[in-house]
């Protein structure tokens, strides 16, 4: 494809009418970010607990690093 020249762009740009788009859930994945926010608290739900259960076991016992 040639490039084109500034007049005919200007020439096909003319009757350009810019529209609103529109959000489609169903087009644009609406649910897809809220799985993911569930996913990550339940993530941290989980955390929160192992972290806690190794604490018990533990005891008064030191982690050294």
């Amino acid at each position: 494809m040639a490039p084109m020249s500034k007049e005919e762009i200007e020439k096909m740009l003319k009757n350009y009418a810019p529209q609103t788009v529109e959000y489609d859930p169903d087009v644009d994945g609406g649910e897809e970010h809220k799985i993911r926010d569930e996913l990550l608290d339940e993530k941290a739900q989980l955390k929160d607990i192992i972290t806690n259960l190794k604490q018990q076991h533990r005891g008064d016992r030191k982690v050294r690093r």
